[in-house]
């Protein structure tokens, strides 16, 4: 075999440690950026916030709960609402311990407790409850278990530790006075007739229950009072705190974005180590201490410069959302224009994965509300005239017309279809479904009511 050289060229795409330091920081939320900057400060001596920069703590925050859905934000919604780390368990012990239940009832209440789920209903049956209870006494029996249980369903919130809807209810208007108006009737129907107020089949509710009409709307009036959940108040993470990247103002008749100062944190190199580098010759450094102070000046240059990237790259993509949406900020969700990844991508030149990752985890506060930016993306809906209609615009109009229709004939998929046809937007009935289904709306037999 004959040797020889060959010279070949190829290309070949190498990330350098600060472009992946800048993409990293750029797919962060506010919070996971603002957690990533304090780290750093704790590690690079060399990097420092400015000495009128406080770093936000949770109570400092401007946050707001964050909506999927439409609607004008209350003045109090860009205020932090605070939190509390009371489970609805703790709240249940601490009710127990000043009910003077003996040691074995005390035990018994804290195994039921424990298998109380976020919505407030007992997950175990009261065999699986006495069983464990009797791996720690075994002379403890159903009975005791019963009685415990019962005394807990009377703890507040009502209804707390029921095995069904129907007990939850029960145990709610049990609850009521005697003389509360319709009681016994709703008494009998969550008794006998759940499934069909269920269903909302009201006509073979008159029937079988033989209540008169007037009557129905005495219970169902009762029963919206009623709460089937009684544990919801106390669920963990049901509120998502926020801070907005971006936030949107008027400005000579035209909506802006702007980046909102609690999400721009403004970071700077120490002076008094970058001036011991510029100096090492003359203040006597040893050259481990250069090396040091040399090798994090750069990475704090690196990371100062890389915020200051994402920022930038935030901006421009918050401004072009802005700018293509100026109905939507105007006069609201139903105003929403189409648009996708690559109409933004276009727009400003950018790759489709980069405005990915920069509309992930990123909120814009307005005056229609807080949003993740993600939410002004959705696919389109041709109209008669030739036109697009945004999806997240049509299922403003369905939640529109819903809220304004006769509860007691309801609009069907169809209808809706109708009047959206009358509108000039041709949309099918399995997608009025997809929609409706998609913002949480029942079917049209379930939304009817005599109320």
């Amino acid at each position: 075999m004959k040797q020889g050289l060959q010279l070949k060229f190829s290309q070949n795409l190498t990330m350098t440690p600060q472009l992946q330091q800048a993409i990293r920081l750029l797919q962060l939320s506010s919070l996971e950026l603002q957690q990533e900057i304090q780290e750093a400060l704790e590690n690079n001596p060399l990097l420092e916030l400015p000495e009128e920069e406080i770093t936000p703590t949770w109570e400092q925050n401007i946050s707001a709960t964050v909506s999927s859905s439409a609607g004008v934000a209350a003045e109090d919604d860009y205020i932090y609402q605070g939190e509390t780390n009371e489970s609805l368990q703790d709240y249940l012990i601490w009710q127990m311990r000043l009910s003077h239940f003996s040691a074995t009832d005390e035990h018994i209440a804290l195994i039921i407790i424990d298998a109380i789920d976020d919505s407030g209903y007992l997950t175990q049956s009261l065999e699986e409850v006495l069983e464990a209870a009797q791996q720690h006494d075994e002379e403890i029996n159903a009975e005791e278990v019963a009685v415990v249980l019962k005394r807990i369903q009377h703890f507040d919130p009502i209804g707390v530790a029921s095995r069904s809807v129907r007990e939850c209810l029960l145990l709610q208007l049990n609850q009521l006075p005697n003389d509360t108006p319709s009681l016994a009737a709703t008494k009998n129907v969550v008794d006998n007739y759940l499934e069909l107020l269920g269903k909302r089949d009201y006509r073979t509710l008159a029937r079988k229950s033989r209540l008169k009409e007037n009557v129905i709307r005495n219970v169902l009036a009762l029963l919206q009072q009623l709460n089937p959940r009684p544990g919801d108040s106390f669920s963990a993470g049901s509120s998502d705190y926020v801070i907005p990247d971006v936030q949107v103002r008027k400005n000579n008749g035209r909506w802006v974005a702007e980046l909102h100062p609690a999400a721009m944190p403004k970071l700077r190199v120490n002076e008094t180590y970058a001036a011991i580098h510029t100096n090492k010759h003359n203040n006597g450094c040893s050259s481990g201490d250069a090396d040091y102070i040399k090798q994090h000046l750069q990475e704090a240059r690196w990371f100062i410069k890389s915020i200051e990237s994402r920022n930038e790259t935030l901006l421009k993509v918050a401004h072009c959302i802005v700018q293509r949406q100026q109905a939507f900020f105007e006069y609201g969700p139903e105003s929403m224009k189409p648009m996708i990844l690559s109409d933004v991508a276009d727009s400003i030149d950018m790759h489709e994965s980069t405005i990915s990752r920069v509309t992930t985890q990123k909120f814009m506060h307005s005056p229609q509300g807080v949003f993740e930016l993600k939410y002004f993306f959705s696919s389109h809906v041709s109209t008669d005239e030739g036109g697009e209609y945004s999806s997240t615009a049509i299922r403003a109009l369905i939640r529109k017309l819903v809220a304004a229709e006769n509860p007691g004939k309801p609009l069907s998929d169809n209808k809706l279809a109708t009047l959206l046809a009358d509108q000039g937007i041709q949309v099918a009935r399995r997608t009025i479904a997809k929609y409706r289904e998609s913002l949480n709306i029942p079917s049209s037999s379930q939304r009817k009511s005599l109320l």
